[in-house]
């Protein structure tokens, strides 16, 4: 999850799933907009790893 400011103040809320770190910025898929893009590394507030519960099943 990461908390964005935007270019003019607003925040977001935002899942990411990222593909690309470099020292200016992040790139990834963004699941709020349902395309790939890049952030900032200055506007980015806050991030941390979703933790993801198991869903698979096992057959008997």
């Amino acid at each position: 999850m990461m908390i964005y400011m935007a270019k003019d103040g607003s925040l977001t809320k935002r899942q990411v799933k990222i593909e690309k770190i470099n020292e200016a910025s992040v790139t990834g898929y963004c699941h709020l907009r349902k395309q790939l893009r890049t952030f900032r590394m200055d506007r980015i507030l806050a991030i941390q790893p979703i933790k993801r519960q198991n869903t698979w099943r096992m057959s008997s």
